[in-house]
C-alpha cells in the first residue's frame, strides 16, 4: 500500500538530505524531527486532541498510531499506548540530559517523534510520549 503524501510503500525507507528535510519542515518540526528536539508540554496542537483519525508522521506521513490509543497522560504531550503496529516505529537508548530513556522514532524515515515510558495504561502499560510537531492528524483515515 502506498501512501498519498509520498507515494512510498508505509515500510520503504526514506533518505533525504537535511537540506531537502529543512525546506519540507517547518522549523519546529525539523528541530524535533531531525534535531531531537521537543516542545514545551501543554503547548502542542495535539496534546488536548479529541478527534478520531490516524496520527501520521509529520515528515514522511508514516501512519503511527490510532487516535483510539490515545489517552490522558498529565503529561502536556499527546500519550498512545501502543502504535499501530510495531514496525511503524523504532526505538533506542537515548542517555541525554543525565537521564536513561527509551527514544521512539519513525521507522520510515527516522524522524524523532518522542520517548516511551512504561508507566501507561492496560493492555500495554507503555506511555508513547510523542511530540505533536512531529505528527499529522488524518481525521479522514480510519
Amino acid at each position: 500500500m502506498s501512501d498519498a503524501k509520498t507515494g512510498k510503500s508505509e515500510t520503504e525507507h526514506i533518505e533525504k538530505s537535511e537540506t531537502e528535510w529543512r525546506k519540507e519542515l517547518s522549523p519546529q518540526q525539523y528541530r524535533v524531527l531531525r534535531e531531537k528536539g521537543t516542545e514545551a508540554p501543554f503547548t502542542g496542537q495535539y496534546w488536548n486532541e479529541h478527534a478520531e483519525g490516524v496520527y501520521r508522521c509529520a515528515a514522511c506521513g508514516n501512519p503511527l498510531f490510532d487516535a483510539s490509543t490515545k489517552f490522558e497522560s498529565g503529561s502536556g504531550w499527546p500519550s498512545f499506548y501502543e502504535p499501530i503496529a510495531s514496525e511503524r516505529v523504532d526505538t533506542e537508548q537515548d542517555r541525554s540530559h543525565f537521564m536513561v530513556r527509551t527514544e521512539v522514532h519513525c521507522a520510515r524515515c527516522g524522524g524523532h517523534l518522542g520517548h516511551i515510558f512504561d508507566d501507561g495504561p492496560q493492555p500495554t502499560g507503555l506511555r508513547y510520549c510523542i511530540n505533536s510537531a512531529s505528527l499529522d492528524l488524518d481525521k479522514d483515515a480510519k
